[in-house]
């Protein structure tokens, strides 16, 4: 009886997902298969062997680069959600380059910095520039790993947010010139007989574009329709 007790609670304890302890902190270490991943840019190859072996015990799938031009050239950036783990001083392009170069060509990526270089300046300039954290090297496992959290958390709510971006410009785009009007109108608060007044129309003729653009918006009210407007700009807020 006893060992039956035994073999249970040994095989409850199995499939139990793995932790794992940072001094008060315990990180889950078991993340789905999906998980986005953490691209290391680091000129030092045994940085990124244990940076690798680190990430990866957290449970993030990792992609290593020897330099920031390796990184950019891949092109695997653009792939979705992610976090970038750069050191700041390397050869050729620096990790301050690179992240100006990303934020050029709008590439949604949070950084977490390393450096064993760092100083107070660098470290704000990063920071203004978007950066999660700025670590000094050597960088404690904890404070690395909280920074990916956080960098991983904040990617996918960007992504999330552009993705909604486009999705209600491509609904606009299907607007008639007249539906965007009287939608304009509509967000304004406006009731059908100013728009029809402002327009020139019937308030009939309103009634059929204002149901038009709820369909093809794909709202059921007029907080909601007022909530996407406002996502890309309608109206502008100087015509408010």
């Amino acid at each position: 009886m006893k060992h039956d007790l035994l073999r249970i609670q040994n095989r409850l304890s199995s499939s139990k997902p793995h932790t794992r302890k940072r001094g008060t902190v315990r990180i889950e270490t078991e993340k789905p298969l999906s998980s986005p991943p953490v691209f290391v840019v680091d000129d030092d190859a045994s940085i990124r062997r244990a940076l690798t072996r680190l990430i990866k015990s957290a449970g993030y799938r990792v992609n290593t680069f020897a330099s920031a031009r390796e990184f950019l050239d891949s092109g695997c950036h653009n792939d979705g959600p992610g976090c970038l783990v750069l050191d700041v001083r390397m050869p050729g392009l620096s990790g301050l380059d690179l992240q100006r170069e990303m934020q050029n060509a709008n590439l949604l990526l949070p950084i977490v910095f390393m450096t064993g270089y760092g100083d107070i300046p660098m470290s704000v300039k990063a920071m203004k520039a978007g950066a999660v954290d700025f670590l000094p090297k050597p960088v404690k496992d904890i404070d690395l790993l909280r920074a990916i959290e956080q960098a991983v958390a904040r990617s996918v709510h960007d992504r999330a947010e552009r993705d909604e971006l486009k999705d209600i410009q491509r609904r606009v785009e299907k607007l008639t010139p007249r539906e965007r009007e009287v939608m304009a109108l509509v967000v304004r608060g406006l009731l059908n007989k100013q728009i029809a007044f402002d327009l020139g129309t019937v308030e009939k003729t309103i009634k059929v574009h204002r149901a038009r653009v709820m369909k093809k918006m794909q709202v059921g009210s007029l907080a909601e329709l007022v909530r996407v407007a406002e996502k890309v700009g309608i109206p502008p807020k100087n015509e408010q």
